[in-house]
């Protein structure tokens, strides 16, 4: 393939994830007539971390951070947004890496960035690890914005 057909290949799996809907909020019956993307709740995750970073200064490598976060869901584009109800978390984990492989086999740097979301998955470096608890965090931000929204009853 050329450059470009991979950059177009490359887009259009990304931009399905503007379809996927968070699997958790179905589960936890958020009662709102659209509830969050997968591709919407990466966008919120990375503003949360250029925030925080803002703020507090972490000694972190921030542009490293929004690149993990960008791709972090990547293999959901492929295999859905799967919940522990579903799937156990290492079958999981065995499956969306074999989807982030193939979605960046055909990119030139496809290498680098499948060792940026492994380094994510693992959180053994500051990067990963602060990327991993801003997206913890904005799960339960949003979780509480649904329930400010009267659109989950978090007693249940």
């Amino acid at each position: 393939m050329s450059k470009e057909q991979n950059v177009i290949e490359f887009y259009l799996v990304c931009n399905k994830l503007k379809n996927v809907i968070r699997t958790g909020w179905k589960n936890w019956n958020v009662k709102k007539e659209r509830i969050e993307s997968v591709a919407e709740h990466i966008f919120g995750v990375q503003m949360l971390a250029i925030a925080m970073y803002s703020e507090y200064e972490y000694d972190i490598d921030i542009k490293k951070v929004i690149y993990m976060l960008a791709i972090h869901e990547l293999g959901e584009a492929v295999i859905g947004d799967l919940t522990q109800f579903e799937i156990s978390k290492t079958e999981k984990e065995k499956i969306e890496h074999e989807a982030v492989h193939k979605i960046l086999n055909n990119l030139l740097d496809g290498k680098h960035i499948e060792q940026l979301f492994l380094e994510f998955d693992e959180r053994k470096t500051k990067e990963a690890l602060f990327a991993y608890q801003c997206d913890k965090l904005e799960c339960d931000l949003q979780c509480k914005l649904y329930d400010e929204e009267n659109c989950v009853d978090l007693n249940n």
